[in-house]
């Protein structure tokens, strides 16, 4: 009884994170999750990233669902990069099957903690100025490279598809950062979806214990912070998901450091 109540204790802190960072800024719940499982349950890689993704289904589906509500997710224009984002999860998460796990979590691991910096250092803005207008076939180009890449990254890694997303929309196709977060959360559950439905159809059906446990508490956190989020000025957003991220990389990265010297 007292293993069980450990174990749900951690899958409960890996969800908490994932669901804050999913919520605050449209991070993949697999980025907090995924190491969190592999380092401190000892779950194999592939089945870790696969119960991430389904955490990630119910979690950005209400987070953007909250956005949607404040007016801060652009449907119409997120549709053409969610189907290239749908169409390269599923490559993804084929060629992850055939990557060495040691390899999987060292870019679980590396990706974590880039983005928390980047975050920190160099953080995305609202302003004006950044708000491009790209229209007709141009936009069209730029939003399917975009769903290719991110797709490509979040069924391979199962981690950063969120960020990778929240990237492109700020970035290339000129979105403010609030309806960034919410048109990225909004494809991302059709992602992470499809993710899951992929890494399960490989890999088997993971542990109940863990799947169950990290749905329903990234769901919570994630409705938490998504409706705090809409409230908070952009700079304070991306200060949160840093630290949220430099966090969760340290503690993984120290406890299997540990790992490796006591074994």
């Amino acid at each position: 009884m007292v293993d069980i109540f450990i174990k749900i204790i951690i899958c409960f802190i890996g969800s908490m994170a994932a669901g804050l960072g999913t919520g605050f800024a449209g991070m993949s719940a697999a980025v907090a999750i995924t190491p969190v499982l592999v380092v401190f349950l000892d779950i194999p890689i592939y089945e870790a990233v696969g119960i991430a993704l389904a955490s990630d289904v119910l979690a950005s589906g209400i987070s953007a669902f909250t956005y949607a509500r404040n007016k801060n997710v652009d449907i119409k224009n997120g549709f053409i990069t969610m189907l290239a984002v749908l169409t390269l999860t599923t490559v993804g998460s084929y060629v992850g099957s055939l990557v060495p796990a040691p390899m999987m979590e060292g870019c679980s691991f590396v990706i974590t903690g880039i983005m928390g910096i980047r975050f920190i250092v160099k953080p995305i803005k609202d302003h004006k100025k950044s708000e491009k207008k790209l229209k007709g076939a141009k936009r069209v180009i730029y939003s399917l490279i975009a769903g290719a890449v991110v797709g490509f990254v979040c069924g391979f890694v199962g981690a950063g598809g969120g960020m990778a997303m929240l990237f492109m929309l700020t970035t290339f196709l000129g979105y403010s950062l609030k309806k960034a977060v919410g048109t990225s959360v909004f494809i991302m559950t059709f992602t992470a979806l499809t993710g899951a439905i992929s890494h399960f159809s490989i890999g088997g059906v993971p542990n109940v214990l863990y799947l169950f446990s990290c749905i329903v508490f990234t769901l919570l956190w994630a409705r938490i912070a998504s409706k705090i989020a809409n409230k908070l000025k952009p700079i304070t957003l991306n200060r949160v998901t840093g630290i949220i991220l430099i966090t969760i990389g340290f503690a993984v990265g120290m406890a299997e450091l540990y790992k490796v010297l006591i074994f």
